[in-house]
């Protein structure tokens, strides 16, 4: 497979942060904002099924670098 000349992607998976319970959700917007800080925009969810998000999909630039 050969690489077009558009923009090439760095993709990051996260699952969302849970509570000691491990059912409720903890705020994560400190991590987010750490994340959007170093390049990484939310681009997608990926759902259990029957609801609850269990990964949260990133990307960036691929020249972008890490922190």
């Amino acid at each position: 497979m050969s690489r077009s000349s558009g923009s090439n992607w760095q993709y990051k998976v996260l699952e969302p942060p849970r509570g000691p319970t491990m059912e409720e959700a903890v705020d994560p917007t400190a991590e987010l904002n750490d994340l959007g800080t170093d390049g990484w925009e939310l681009v997608t969810t990926i759902e259990y099924t029957g609801g609850g998000t269990k990964y949260l999909v990133f990307k960036r630039p691929e020249s972008a670098t890490d922190e």
